[in-house]
Protein backbone atom coordinates (compact mmCIF):
# COMPACT_ATOMS: atom_id res chain seq x y z
CA UNK A 1 0.00 0.00 0.00
CA UNK A 2 3.01 2.22 0.57
CA UNK A 3 4.12 1.85 -2.88
CA UNK A 4 0.81 2.46 -4.01
CA UNK A 5 0.24 5.81 -2.14
CA UNK A 6 3.75 6.86 -3.20
CA UNK A 7 3.20 5.91 -7.19
CA UNK A 8 0.08 7.87 -6.80
CA UNK A 9 1.23 10.68 -4.80
CA UNK A 10 3.67 11.19 -7.53
CA UNK A 11 0.78 11.11 -10.56
CA UNK A 12 -1.26 13.83 -8.26
CA UNK A 13 1.75 16.18 -7.76
CA UNK A 14 2.49 16.14 -11.51
CA UNK A 15 -1.46 17.03 -12.36
CA UNK A 16 -1.50 19.59 -9.86
CA UNK A 17 1.71 21.30 -10.86
CA UNK A 18 1.41 21.04 -14.74
CA UNK A 19 -0.17 24.47 -16.64
CA UNK A 20 -0.39 21.73 -19.38
CA UNK A 21 -3.19 20.00 -17.71
CA UNK A 22 -5.13 23.30 -16.78
CA UNK A 23 -4.67 24.02 -20.59
CA UNK A 24 -5.53 20.32 -21.63
CA UNK A 25 -9.12 20.53 -19.44
CA UNK A 26 -9.92 23.62 -21.25
CA UNK A 27 -9.49 22.32 -24.24
CA UNK A 28 -11.30 18.88 -23.77
CA UNK A 29 -14.41 20.85 -22.55
CA UNK A 30 -18.00 18.43 -20.62
CA UNK A 31 -17.32 14.73 -21.85
CA UNK A 32 -20.69 14.27 -23.96
CA UNK A 33 -22.34 11.05 -23.06
CA UNK A 34 -23.67 9.49 -26.43
CA UNK A 35 -24.27 5.66 -25.11
CA UNK A 36 -25.61 4.61 -22.11
CA UNK A 37 -23.68 1.26 -19.99
CA UNK A 38 -24.63 -1.60 -17.83
CA UNK A 39 -23.31 -3.69 -15.66
CA UNK A 40 -23.19 -7.66 -15.85
CA UNK A 41 -21.98 -10.63 -14.24
CA UNK A 42 -21.47 -13.93 -15.66
CA UNK A 43 -19.58 -17.31 -14.07
CA UNK A 44 -16.68 -18.25 -15.69
CA UNK A 45 -14.65 -20.97 -15.36
CA UNK A 46 -15.13 -21.17 -11.66
CA UNK A 47 -14.81 -17.34 -11.48
CA UNK A 48 -17.16 -14.01 -11.60
CA UNK A 49 -16.26 -11.57 -14.16
CA UNK A 50 -17.87 -8.19 -14.34
CA UNK A 51 -18.27 -6.18 -17.28
CA UNK A 52 -19.91 -2.78 -18.64
CA UNK A 53 -22.46 -3.05 -21.65
CA UNK A 54 -23.40 -0.92 -24.13
CA UNK A 55 -27.36 -0.74 -23.62
CA UNK A 56 -27.75 1.83 -26.68
CA UNK A 57 -29.24 -0.43 -29.69
CA UNK A 58 -27.39 -1.06 -33.12
CA UNK A 59 -28.10 -3.18 -35.60
CA UNK A 60 -27.45 -7.09 -35.06
CA UNK A 61 -25.61 -8.40 -37.97
CA UNK A 62 -22.65 -5.93 -36.51
CA UNK A 63 -19.95 -7.64 -34.87
CA UNK A 64 -19.37 -6.03 -31.33
CA UNK A 65 -16.49 -4.41 -30.30
CA UNK A 66 -14.29 -5.55 -26.55
CA UNK A 67 -12.48 -3.09 -24.86
CA UNK A 68 -9.57 -4.74 -22.87
CA UNK A 69 -8.09 -2.92 -19.74
CA UNK A 70 -4.53 -2.25 -18.98
CA UNK A 71 -2.26 -3.57 -15.88
CA UNK A 72 -4.18 -2.76 -12.42
CA UNK A 73 -6.94 -1.09 -13.94
CA UNK A 74 -10.80 -1.76 -15.02
CA UNK A 75 -13.29 -1.18 -17.25
CA UNK A 76 -13.76 1.84 -15.03
CA UNK A 77 -11.64 3.49 -17.49
CA UNK A 78 -13.09 2.81 -20.93
CA UNK A 79 -16.25 4.19 -20.43
CA UNK A 80 -15.49 7.40 -22.19
CA UNK A 81 -14.53 5.56 -25.45
CA UNK A 82 -17.18 3.07 -24.90
CA UNK A 83 -19.88 5.95 -24.54
CA UNK A 84 -18.38 7.43 -28.05
CA UNK A 85 -18.68 3.66 -29.64
CA UNK A 86 -21.72 2.63 -28.10
CA UNK A 87 -24.08 4.20 -31.04
CA UNK A 88 -22.04 1.79 -33.97
CA UNK A 89 -21.50 -0.88 -32.31
CA UNK A 90 -22.73 -2.85 -29.56
CA UNK A 91 -19.75 -2.48 -26.45
CA UNK A 92 -18.41 -4.75 -23.83
CA UNK A 93 -15.74 -3.71 -21.71
CA UNK A 94 -14.67 -6.91 -18.98
CA UNK A 95 -12.64 -6.71 -15.83
CA UNK A 96 -10.02 -9.39 -16.81
CA UNK A 97 -10.04 -11.94 -13.72
CA UNK A 98 -7.70 -10.43 -10.94
CA UNK A 99 -8.90 -6.71 -11.83
CA UNK A 100 -11.94 -4.31 -11.15
CA UNK A 101 -14.96 -6.00 -9.42
CA UNK A 102 -14.05 -10.01 -10.84
CA UNK A 103 -12.96 -12.65 -9.04
CA UNK A 104 -9.34 -12.16 -7.54
CA UNK A 105 -7.84 -15.70 -8.33
CA UNK A 106 -5.19 -16.55 -5.35
CA UNK A 107 -2.55 -16.56 -8.31
CA UNK A 108 -1.98 -14.09 -10.49
CA UNK A 109 -2.80 -14.84 -13.98
CA UNK A 110 -0.10 -14.66 -16.56
CA UNK A 111 -0.54 -12.55 -19.71
CA UNK A 112 -1.59 -15.41 -21.67
CA UNK A 113 -3.69 -16.88 -18.60
CA UNK A 114 -5.78 -13.43 -19.33
CA UNK A 115 -6.03 -14.51 -23.00
CA UNK A 116 -7.50 -17.34 -22.35
CA UNK A 117 -10.02 -16.17 -19.51
CA UNK A 118 -11.14 -13.56 -22.21
CA UNK A 119 -11.62 -16.24 -24.74
CA UNK A 120 -13.32 -18.25 -22.22
CA UNK A 121 -16.10 -15.47 -21.35
CA UNK A 122 -16.31 -14.63 -24.85
CA UNK A 123 -17.99 -18.38 -25.23
CA UNK A 124 -19.88 -18.38 -21.66
CA UNK A 125 -21.72 -15.15 -23.15
CA UNK A 126 -22.15 -16.24 -26.71
CA UNK A 127 -20.30 -13.83 -28.67
CA UNK A 128 -18.27 -15.67 -31.39
CA UNK A 129 -16.41 -13.12 -32.96
CA UNK A 130 -15.34 -9.68 -31.96
CA UNK A 131 -13.37 -6.24 -32.62
CA UNK A 132 -11.14 -5.66 -30.11
CA UNK A 133 -9.43 -2.60 -28.37
CA UNK A 134 -7.03 -2.95 -25.95
CA UNK A 135 -4.54 -0.43 -24.00
CA UNK A 136 -1.57 -1.12 -22.53
CA UNK A 137 -0.90 -4.80 -21.10
CA UNK A 138 -4.75 -4.68 -23.21
CA UNK A 139 -2.74 -4.77 -26.22
CA UNK A 140 -0.63 -7.88 -25.28
CA UNK A 141 -3.64 -9.89 -24.20
CA UNK A 142 -5.36 -9.12 -27.39
CA UNK A 143 -2.43 -10.05 -29.42
CA UNK A 144 -1.97 -13.47 -27.45
CA UNK A 145 -5.92 -13.98 -28.10
CA UNK A 146 -4.68 -13.08 -32.19
CA UNK A 147 -2.34 -15.81 -32.21
CA UNK A 148 -4.01 -18.63 -29.79
CA UNK A 149 -8.01 -18.16 -30.68
CA UNK A 150 -7.44 -16.65 -34.07
CA UNK A 151 -11.55 -17.20 -34.47
CA UNK A 152 -12.37 -14.77 -32.43
CA UNK A 153 -11.04 -11.59 -34.06
CA UNK A 154 -12.15 -9.93 -36.33
CA UNK A 155 -9.72 -6.78 -36.13
CA UNK A 156 -7.35 -5.60 -33.33
CA UNK A 157 -6.97 -1.73 -32.24
CA UNK A 158 -3.47 -1.73 -29.87
CA UNK A 159 -3.57 1.52 -28.43
CA UNK A 160 -0.52 2.16 -26.37
CA UNK A 161 0.91 -1.40 -26.73
CA UNK A 162 3.79 -2.06 -24.57
CA UNK A 163 6.00 -3.21 -23.22
CA UNK A 164 9.38 -1.54 -24.97
CA UNK A 165 11.62 -4.27 -25.69
CA UNK A 166 14.16 -1.52 -24.47
CA UNK A 167 12.67 -0.48 -21.14
CA UNK A 168 11.60 -3.63 -20.05
CA UNK A 169 12.57 -2.85 -16.89
CA UNK A 170 10.10 -2.50 -13.19
CA UNK A 171 12.03 0.89 -12.54
CA UNK A 172 11.63 2.28 -16.54
CA UNK A 173 7.77 1.41 -16.91
CA UNK A 174 7.23 3.00 -13.23
CA UNK A 175 9.03 5.87 -14.30
CA UNK A 176 7.08 6.59 -17.61
CA UNK A 177 3.85 6.92 -15.65
CA UNK A 178 4.92 9.68 -13.63
CA UNK A 179 6.37 11.79 -16.96
CA UNK A 180 2.86 10.83 -18.47
CA UNK A 181 1.04 12.38 -15.27
CA UNK A 182 0.87 15.99 -15.98
CA UNK A 183 -0.97 15.20 -19.45
CA UNK A 184 -3.63 12.83 -18.25
CA UNK A 185 -6.79 13.80 -16.91
CA UNK A 186 -7.01 14.55 -12.91
CA UNK A 187 -10.01 12.15 -12.56
CA UNK A 188 -7.75 9.36 -14.02
CA UNK A 189 -5.36 9.02 -10.97
CA UNK A 190 -8.54 8.58 -8.03
CA UNK A 191 -9.56 5.66 -10.84
CA UNK A 192 -5.83 4.03 -10.92
CA UNK A 193 -5.50 4.52 -7.21
CA UNK A 194 -8.95 2.50 -6.16
CA UNK A 195 -8.29 -0.18 -8.74
CA UNK A 196 -4.69 -0.88 -7.91
CA UNK A 197 -6.28 -1.01 -4.34
CA UNK A 198 -8.73 -3.73 -5.78
CA UNK A 199 -5.78 -5.53 -7.62
CA UNK A 200 -3.18 -5.65 -4.95
CA UNK A 201 0.49 -4.61 -4.73
CA UNK A 202 0.88 -8.59 -5.10
CA UNK A 203 -0.76 -9.17 -8.35
CA UNK A 204 0.13 -5.91 -9.66
CA UNK A 205 3.82 -6.60 -9.63
CA UNK A 206 3.47 -10.48 -10.75
CA UNK A 207 1.36 -9.54 -13.83
CA UNK A 208 3.32 -6.65 -14.49
CA UNK A 209 6.66 -9.43 -14.28
CA UNK A 210 4.48 -11.27 -16.99
CA UNK A 211 3.79 -8.28 -19.20
CA UNK A 212 7.67 -7.13 -19.56
CA UNK A 213 8.41 -10.64 -20.13
CA UNK A 214 6.48 -10.73 -23.04
CA UNK A 215 7.71 -9.96 -26.40
CA UNK A 216 4.78 -8.44 -28.10
CA UNK A 217 6.67 -8.10 -31.73
CA UNK A 218 7.91 -11.54 -32.00
CA UNK A 219 4.11 -12.58 -31.66
CA UNK A 220 2.57 -9.79 -34.07
CA UNK A 221 4.04 -11.63 -37.00
CA UNK A 222 1.68 -14.58 -36.35
CA UNK A 223 -1.01 -12.16 -36.46
CA UNK A 224 -3.45 -12.22 -39.75
CA UNK A 225 -6.42 -9.75 -39.48
CA UNK A 226 -5.86 -6.05 -40.01
CA UNK A 227 -4.22 -4.15 -36.94
CA UNK A 228 -4.76 -0.82 -36.24
CA UNK A 229 -1.95 0.92 -33.54
CA UNK A 230 -2.50 4.17 -31.97
CA UNK A 231 -0.05 5.95 -30.21
CA UNK A 232 -0.17 9.67 -28.58
CA UNK A 233 2.43 12.05 -28.84
CA UNK A 234 3.21 12.31 -25.09
CA UNK A 235 3.07 8.79 -24.72
CA UNK A 236 6.57 8.27 -22.81
CA UNK A 237 6.05 5.03 -21.75
CA UNK A 238 5.87 3.93 -24.92
CA UNK A 239 8.47 5.24 -27.71
CA UNK A 240 7.35 6.08 -31.37
CA UNK A 241 10.01 4.46 -32.53
CA UNK A 242 8.21 0.75 -31.11
CA UNK A 243 4.98 1.60 -32.38
CA UNK A 244 6.00 2.33 -35.85
CA UNK A 245 8.09 -0.98 -35.62
CA UNK A 246 5.33 -2.95 -34.76
CA UNK A 247 2.88 -1.47 -37.31
CA UNK A 248 5.18 -2.06 -40.07
CA UNK A 249 6.10 -6.12 -38.92
CA UNK A 250 2.60 -6.85 -38.43
CA UNK A 251 1.13 -8.51 -41.71
CA UNK A 252 -1.98 -6.02 -41.84
CA UNK A 253 -0.18 -3.30 -39.74
CA UNK A 254 -1.32 0.36 -39.53
CA UNK A 255 0.05 3.27 -37.77
CA UNK A 256 -1.99 6.13 -36.70
CA UNK A 257 -1.20 9.07 -34.10
CA UNK A 258 -2.94 11.24 -32.06
CA UNK A 259 -1.29 14.81 -31.58
CA UNK A 260 -0.73 15.83 -27.54
CA UNK A 261 -2.28 12.47 -26.09
CA UNK A 262 -0.55 10.47 -23.34
CA UNK A 263 -0.71 7.21 -22.59
CA UNK A 264 -4.70 6.57 -21.82
CA UNK A 265 -6.03 8.00 -24.63
CA UNK A 266 -9.48 5.88 -24.21
CA UNK A 267 -10.09 7.91 -20.79
CA UNK A 268 -8.46 11.50 -21.76
CA UNK A 269 -9.28 11.67 -26.02
CA UNK A 270 -11.99 9.54 -26.34
CA UNK A 271 -12.96 11.67 -28.58
CA UNK A 272 -9.57 11.78 -30.82
CA UNK A 273 -9.29 7.69 -30.08
CA UNK A 274 -13.14 7.53 -31.77
CA UNK A 275 -12.47 9.36 -34.62
CA UNK A 276 -9.39 6.88 -35.51
CA UNK A 277 -10.84 3.49 -34.64
CA UNK A 278 -14.89 3.75 -36.10
CA UNK A 279 -13.60 4.04 -39.67
CA UNK A 280 -11.07 1.20 -39.19
CA UNK A 281 -13.63 -0.98 -37.46
CA UNK A 282 -16.95 -0.20 -39.30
Amino acid sequence: MRWIAAMTGGILAGLVGSKLFAGQRANQGDRPRLGRLSARYDRVGGINMHARVSAHPVPDDRPPVILVHGLGMSSRYMIPLAEHLAPHRRVYAPDLPGFGLSDKPRQALTVRGLADALAAWMHEIGLDRAAFVGNSLGCEVLVELAVNHPHLVVRLVLQGPTPDPDARGLVRQIAGFFLIAPFERWSLAWIALTDYARSGVRRYIQTLHSMVDNRIGEKALRISQPTLVVWGTRDYIVPYEFVAGLAEVLPQGRLAVIPDAAHGINYSHPKALAAVILPFIL
